[in-house]
């Protein structure tokens, strides 16, 4: 009888682990490049052509309410689709949000403006952005888990980190296809040209779901099938043992969700609107800065390693917060290099802390409930905090009279609160590390 070598089952398992990597890689970017070209369209666009009886900076306002309303739908995402996760498995609910994202997308790119059916235009345009925030909702903990449960042992935060670098990958791909479209004339562009990053998710999407479709399932939740260990409400499982890590989780998760729509939702507002920068212009520092965070976060994931995935946590918020005031007063400037090399200096400490939060997130959950609880914990979060972030910049803003100093401190508020939250959630997840993976959901 043959038996494989232990070198060709490792072999196997690499194999299997690149794959679902990949995977989780591909399907993220196509996802967070569907959620940000709705929050470049929502900066540029949208308060032109679905609010224009209001004055723009209202307009603004509204737009980003819109917007948020995919945050308010993120955390029903994730328990519809973490209860399914939790008993049938990651790979169907997976390629499940893809197609739902990619259809809700895809609509928004036909939908008629203000102009054309009126108050209807805005309603159906929250809508979509609703689906949109149901479907990531559901993505982002599948693919954490689909990549770290299946990789090799003591690489799970590195495989989890693939998943984080679907966000800047996807704000590359936005931003590449808006320049793109910013090349027409404002009139060309406001009449069809911004409906092209939309339309585009289409062909994104059956790419995706190409590359998904042939994942196995995780090794961490066949274990869990295996054991007949299948919670039958995973829901009420988390909130019953786990409900008070799930709190540190949200706060943990708090920067990791605001940052990005700080500078891509809201500095593209001020910088193009209130400080009349050149739309292109800033489209190609925001690329940059992508670029940048793509680059760096597998570095950071590899010193994270290294030195403890908390201890580097906690070093990257602090730093962020020593940089905030000057990031914010450089952008003010209005000076390209300037605005560019100050949010550089945030990027580079706050990008390192997330693309080491998605393992550090997992690990905190059992594997029966882990979908439904980092899930949780990440989309609520979303909600509370990071959809609300644009809007409540602008408005602190515009109340100041344009002084940039309320924003700073509330930017800086929510740094200490998230290194807070890591701190103790890190304490929590030590204590009970020894546990087998089996055992009931963690309490704090």
């Amino acid at each position: 009888m043959n038996v494989p070598s232990p070198a060709l089952g490792r072999s196997r398992t690499s194999s299997r682990a690149r794959r679902a990597g990949l995977a989780s890689f591909v399907g993220t970017t196509i996802e967070w490049y569907d959620f940000y070209i709705y929050g470049t369209a929502s900066a540029l666009v949208f308060g032109k052509l679905f609010f224009p009886d209001v004055s723009p900076a209202a307009g603004v306002l509204a737009s980003f309410a819109t917007f948020w309303v995919g945050f308010l739908a993120r955390p029903l995402g994730g328990i519809i689709f973490g209860h399914f996760g939790d008993r049938m498995g990651r790979k169907g609910t997976l390629v499940t949000t893809l197609l739902l994202m990619g259809v809700a997308t895809f609509l928004v790119g036909v939908l008629p403006t203000h102009a054309r059916i009126g108050v209807a235009a805005p309603i159906l345009l929250a809508l979509l952005r609703a689906v949109q925030g149901i479907a990531v909702g559901g993505e982002w903990g599948g693919a954490v888990l689909m990549a770290s449960e299946s990789a090799p042992r003591g690489r799970a935060s590195f495989f989890a980190m693939m998943v984080q670098q679907g966000s800047p990958a996807g704000a590359i791909l936005a931003t590449l296809v808006f320049l793109a479209a910013g090349t027409l004339d404002d009139a060309a562009f406001l009449a069809w040209g911004w409906r092209v990053p939309f339309l585009l998710s289409g062909l994104l999407v059956v790419v995706g779901l190409l590359i998904r479709l042939k994942v196995e399932e995780s090794d961490d939740f066949a274990q869990v099938r295996e054991r007949g260990d299948v919670v039958k409400l995973p829901i009420a499982e988390v909130l019953r043992t786990g409900w008070r890590v799930v709190l540190l989780g949200i706060g943990a998760s708090v920067m990791g969700i605001s940052a990005a729509y700080f500078t891509n939702t809201f500095v593209l507002s001020w910088t193009t609107n209130e400080l009349h920068m050149n739309r292109q212009t800033m489209l190609y520092i925001l690329l940059g800065l992508s670029v940048v965070q793509f680059v760096w976060q597998p570095i950071a994931a590899l010193i994270s390693e290294r030195v403890g995935e908390a201890r580097f946590m906690v070093c990257s918020l602090l730093a962020n917060v020593v940089v905030a005031a000057p990031m914010f007063l450089m952008i003010e400037t209005a000076r390209p290099l300037l605005v560019f090399l100050g949010i550089a200096l945030a990027m580079i400490s706050g990008s390192g802390y997330y693309a080491v939060l998605a393992g550090f997130l997992a690990r905190a959950f059992p594997s029966r409930v882990r979908y439904t609880g980092i899930s949780l914990s990440y989309q609520l979060c979303s909600t509370l905090i990071g959809g609300t972030t644009p809007l409540v910049a602008q408005a602190l803003l515009t109340s100041g009279g344009g002084s940039v100093w309320p924003v700073v401190a509330f930017y800086a508020v929510l740094l200490l609160l998230t290194t807070a939250c890591v701190a103790v959630l890190a304490r929590v997840t030590d204590r009970r590390a020894p546990q087998p993976q089996a055992a009931a959901a963690p309490a704090a």
